[in-house]
């Protein structure tokens, strides 16, 4: 890439100067053919003045014929170092002139082609190998019939000598910039690009047992836009790892007890020993229905992340609470209780929510007593749904009030509660699968206060037709 980078902007650069070259040479080359014709038509105008005077300067007598009046001019007027001024008369040049060109017969010819018309033609002289601009301007006298012409030669070899120097230093100075602008686009594009190449040194360096690697973060461009999202989603990928890799240990060490226990049972057991057969079918039925249900737990969990995980519906939310708590109360014997909730339609996913619900209310019973309170009820404050469970039970520790959200992460254990410690993670991933969070704190009554804290999805009051959730 960069290499490509860098021949592109090489291409660009050459093509531009090499075209800003030939436009100068062009417009230089004509602007050259302009002046030496603005020469030759001052010389010429010069000579047009003469001859209307029609008087010699020298004895101010009129000019005797055409040949006087040429000589007087040849005489008078001094030639630039590129120019030369010739006398025609009767078709042929005047004696003792310059044999340069006179000699050259398509010079001669060149020159009479012109006489009629006082005309202008550009002439490569052989000698010279240079081109020469002619020009013709003609004269005669009323008592003559014979027809005089000056000739004026104007080279344009040093003019062009001269702008093809200078097109040799453009040359010289337009290849060093290409250098320059070579050497400034492969450093400045190594520089952007640097990024790029961390990205992939830093990939290489990824594997699956360190993720740790980040790419620093420099500048605020699209390659550091794109560094960020790397970083973010390398972070990503970490927790779930990490998540994933605790997870797998705790499901493992869960499951290693209850094999254990069928595995030990089964080597002892003496199938001589009817009483002995049936007591170690049952304690291993009772450990294959744990199993079924750390499995079912864990298989939830996983769902969690699915897209399909949730089902929403539009339900009113007084109906709803009112059937979770009917529910509720077959999960033990204690005082429940209904703290109301208003009339209004959300959009959840109502098993889910209830699923979530009666989970809270389960660990509730297992903390309290017999007789007991239990509260569940329900608000809005037009922001997010809260759904509540508290009770009147020892509370949960503040220490504790984030692991036992975790997989696996429990706090003070009952005798006899056998749970795996999962049931508050399922409860936290129902409410994140619906955008909320979940959360404990000490209840207005001394125990635990579960909430559970919602969105809110296109909220209304019950009457008004239900429509798609957001």
């Amino acid at each position: 890439m960069r290499t490509r980078i860098t021949l592109v902007v090489a291409l660009l650069v050459a093509l531009a100067l090499t075209g800003s070259g030939a436009i100068v040479y062009v417009i230089e080359h004509e602007r050259n053919r302009e002046q030496a014709m603005d020469e030759v038509e001052q010389e010429v105008k010069e000579f047009r003045t003469l001859q209307r005077n029609g008087v010699d300067p020298d004895n101010g007598e009129p000019f005797a014929g055409v040949v006087p009046l040429l000589e007087t001019f040849l005489e008078r007027n001094v030639a630039s170092p590129s120019e030369e001024f010739l006398a025609w008369y009767d078709g042929r040049p005047l004696p003792d002139q310059g044999e340069e060109y006179i000699g050259e017969a398509e010079f001669r010819r060149i020159v009479a082609e012109l006489i009629p018309e006082n005309g202008d033609r550009v002439w490569t002289s052989p000698v010279e190998n240079e081109e020469i601009l002619i020009a013709v301007q003609t004269v005669r006298f009323e008592d003559d019939d014979r027809v005089g012409a000056l000739v004026v030669v104007q080279e344009l070899g040093d003019r062009d000598a001269l702008l093809n120097e200078t097109m040799r230093t453009y040359a010289i100075v337009a290849f060093l910039s290409l250098l320059l602008i070579l050497v400034i686009a492969w450093w400045q594009s190594g520089r952007l690009l640097s990024p790029l190449r961390t990205v992939r040194a830093t990939a290489d360096r990824i594997t699956a047992t360190d993720l740790s690697q980040r790419l620093p973060v420099r500048g605020n461009d699209d390659i550091t836009a794109l560094t960020r999202t790397v970083n973010g989603m390398l972070d990503r990928l970490e927790n779930t790892f990490v998540s994933q890799r605790q997870f797998l240990d705790d499901a493992g060490h869960e499951l290693r007890t209850p094999l254990t226990v069928l595995s030990g049972h089964l080597e002892l057991l003496d199938t001589s020993n009817r009483e002995e057969v049936e007591a170690t079918r049952q304690l291993l039925l009772d450990e294959v229905d744990r199993m079924a249900r750390l499995t079912g737990d864990l298989i939830l969990l996983a769902k969690s992340a699915r897209p399909d995980f949730l089902r929403l519906d539009r339900v009113d939310l007084a109906e709803l609470s009112e059937d979770i708590v009917a529910k509720a109360r077959g999960l033990g014997e204690r005082e429940w209780r209904y703290d109301g909730a208003p009339s209004i339609r959300v959009d959840v996913d109502p098993q889910r929510i209830t699923q979530a619900v009666l989970q809270l209310a389960d660990n509730a019973v297992k903390h309290t007593r017999e007789g007991d309170e239990i509260a569940i009820g329900a608000d809005h404050d037009g922001h997010q749904v809260r759904i509540w469970v508290r009770d009147t039970g020892p509370g949960v520790p503040p220490a504790d009030r984030e692991r036992i959200f975790e997989r696996f992460g429990r706090s003070i254990v009952h005798e006899g509660d056998e749970g795996f410690g999962l049931g508050l993670s399922i409860v936290r991933a129902i409410a994140l699968g619906h955008g909320g969070t979940v959360r404990v704190e000490d209840a207005p009554s001394g125990g635990a206060q579960f909430v559970l804290l919602l969105p809110v999805r296109n909220a209304g009051t019950k009457g008004e037709q239900p429509w798609p959730a957001s």
